[in-house]
């Protein structure tokens, strides 16, 4: 008799701030010890361009997004982004990660 393989579902990764979902993936990126999500992950009317920016020094150039909750709250400068990065981290260029308090439940 032949086994027939068990899949399990995939792990949802969730990003939240005060209780609301942000970001929900199964596919993160871990970069020194964060996760990154992929741009099509988060819900985009919780965000909105900040003027900040930072540069790393393997990554690139960051742009960063505020968060604005439904009731009003706004994380500013709460999520950032890497969209032109250099060539040791084109593996998540394009990915939003997130700063305390947002929590990622993995």
């Amino acid at each position: 008799p032949s086994s027939s393989p068990s899949f399990s579902a995939p792990i949802m990764v969730k990003a939240v701030l005060n209780g609301v979902v942000i970001a929900e993936t199964a596919e993160t990126v871990k970069v020194e010890g964060g996760h990154y999500f992929p741009p099509d992950s988060i819900k985009q009317e919780f965000f909105s361009p900040n003027s900040r920016t930072s540069v790393c020094g393997w990554k690139g150039k960051a742009n960063y997004y505020d968060i604005t909750l439904p009731s009003g709250e706004v994380q500013t400068a709460g999520a950032w982004q890497y969209n032109d990065t250099k060539p040791a981290a084109k593996h998540f260029e394009g990915f939003i990660s997130f700063y305390p308090p947002v929590r990622v439940q993995d």
